[in-house]
């Protein structure tokens, strides 16, 4: 059964990016350099941020990010400190690289979850968007993770490079053990929105799937995992004729922190200093007008005011110039509980 997640200021999220240095040189990344910074947030910093944000959202979720959340020697550290400080759940986000020997040096009791990001169900596919090699060991990491006793989920950006093989999705995560499925839509940011070498015009362009190819494939392949026993989510994106457009940033506890100090609501606005916070003294402070917080309540009849505004390819009019469809707030969530 498929169930949308409805927003609530009673489930926070706490999306922490604790440094931006990768490993690898993705095609669609969204870490912006420019916006984001370039530090390796210390231990001394994250661990006051993490204890900051707790008492704020009173016990909210963690995502640990980067970057490349492993790279950063004291990810270990950070862990167990927001275990100690009463986090709702914690996971890290990881390309299975696994640097430092963290899946050695945080107890799975530490984690709710490890997550792998991988955009292909073969190497062919996957290394063609994410790097040489990546398939392998991103595939080795999760068997290692599983074997060490993680719960391990994984995440899909689909896009028109990589949506033909994700009916081939369920079946890989079954033979690896993996227990969550996250499909993510594409987004018109970082790489995919800026001046990339390898990346044309036309390409950039061209990356987002229609709409009737997301709604022919996207639940469908939800099911099939869900009939293996894997939990999906995938965001809403396009919602019904009797469906109701609610933004997150005014109805939920969504929080993007960078090493830089800033703190979005919207993960759309984070190519742009639109920021609504940033980090002083480790305490969280409001900006200067206008940022994104003013851009919320905004009405429209496309529905998201920032899908219009910053990456308005997945749009379409009728020609009497009224939208065809309306856009999700992009944190809305669809879930497909696994079948036992």
């Amino acid at each position: 059964m498929t169930e949308t997640v409805a927003f609530s200021k009673h489930s926070a999220n706490v999306f922490f990016h604790i440094l931006t240095q990768c490993n690898l040189t993705c095609r669609h990344c969204y870490i912006n350099p420019t916006q984001h910074g370039n530090a390796m947030l210390p231990i001394e910093t994250i661990t006051a941020w993490l204890e900051f944000f707790v008492q704020k959202t009173n016990h909210a979720n963690l995502i640990l990010l980067g970057g490349e959340p492993t790279l950063h020697p004291q990810l270990p550290e950070a862990a167990k400190a927001a275990r100690r400080m009463g986090y709702k759940s914690i996971t890290i986000d990881t390309n299975g690289y696994l640097f430092h020997d963290v899946l050695n040096k945080i107890p799975p009791e530490d984690l709710d979850f490890m997550s792998f990001s991988l955009d292909g169900a073969t190497p062919q596919t996957n290394d063609r968007i994410r790097g040489e090699g990546c398939f392998a060991r991103c595939t080795a990491g999760i068997r290692r993770a599983v074997e060490r006793g993680f719960h391990t989920s994984l995440i899909f950006t689909v896009s028109k490079k990589n949506i033909h093989e994700l009916h081939r999705m369920p079946e890989l995560l079954n033979r690896l053990g993996v227990e969550r499925f996250f499909i993510q839509v594409i987004g018109i940011r970082g790489k995919s929105a800026g001046p990339v070498n390898d990346v044309t015009k036309d390409e950039k362009n061209g990356l987002q799937v229609d709409r009737d190819t997301w709604l022919s494939l996207i639940p469908a392949v939800a099911r099939e995992a869900a009939d293996l026993g894997i939990t999906v989510t995938y965001p809403k994106v396009f919602l019904g004729d009797d469906e109701r457009f609610e933004c997150a940033g005014l109805v939920a506890d969504n929080y993007f922190i960078f090493p830089n100090g800033r703190v979005y609501r919207c993960p759309l606005c984070e190519d742009y200093p639109l920021h609504s916070s940033e980090m002083n003294g480790n305490r969280l402070s409001p900006t200067g007008k206008i940022n994104e917080q003013d851009l919320f309540g905004l009405t429209i009849p496309e529905g998201c005011v920032m899908n219009k505004l910053i990456q308005s390819g997945n749009q379409a009019y009728r020609p009497n110039g009224a939208p065809a469809y309306r856009i999700a707030c992009c944190l809305l969530k669809e879930e497909v509980k696994a079948r036992q």
